[in-house]
C-alpha cells in the first residue's frame, strides 16, 4: 500500500498550520503575561476548532451548522471554567473570551476563511496588546 497525499489531505493540512499558527499568536500574548491559557492552550483550541470544521464538511450528510453549533456550546464549558470571582474580583473574562473567539478563528480556517481569520488575529492582537495600555492608563486618570 502506498501512502499519498492528495489535494483534499494538503489543504486540509494547509489549515490545521495555519490554525496553529493563529492561535499561537494570540496565545504568546498570553504566554509572556503568564495567563493560565497560553500557547499551547490558545493553539490548540483553534486547531480542534478547525479539524471538527474540516470533518463536518467532508462527512457525507452532515450539517456544519450542527458542528459549530456544537464547538461554540464546548467553548461556552471550557471558557466557564477559566472565569474566577474572588471578593470583588473577576478573573478570567477575557481568556474566555479569547478562547471563544479562537473557536471561531478555527471554524473560519476550516471552512476557508483564511482572510476573515488573519483580520480576526490581528484585531485580537491590537485589543489585547494596544487597548490594555490604554485601558490602565483610563484606569489612573479616573483614580
Amino acid at each position: 500500500m502506498v501512502f499519498t497525499i492528495g489535494p483534499v489531505e494538503t489543504e486540509m493540512v494547509i489549515k490545521l498550520i495555519v490554525s496553529a499558527v493563529l492561535g499561537g499568536l494570540v496565545g504568546f500574548e498570553r504566554e509572556i503575561h503568564r495567563k493560565p491559557a497560553g500557547l499551547r492552550t490558545h493553539s490548540l483550541v483553534c486547531i480542534g476548532a478547525t479539524l471538527f470544521t474540516i470533518m463536518s464538511v467532508n462527512i457525507v450528510g452532515a450539517d456544519p451548522s450542527r458542528i459549530a453549533a456544537g464547538i461554540v456550546m464546548g467553548i461556552g464549558f471550557l471558557g466557564a471554567g477559566m472565569i474566577f470571582k474572588s471578593e470583588d474580583r473577576v478573573r478570567g473574562l477575557t481568556t474566555a473570551a479569547e478562547l471563544w473567539v479562537l473557536a471561531a478563528i478555527g471554524l473560519a480556517i476550516g471552512l476557508g476563511f483564511y482572510f476573515a481569520a488573519l483580520i480576526t488575529t490581528l484585531i485580537i492582537i491590537f485589543i489585547l496588546i494596544p487597548l490594555k495600555y490604554m485601558e490602565r492608563e483610563a484606569r489612573e486618570v479616573m483614580d
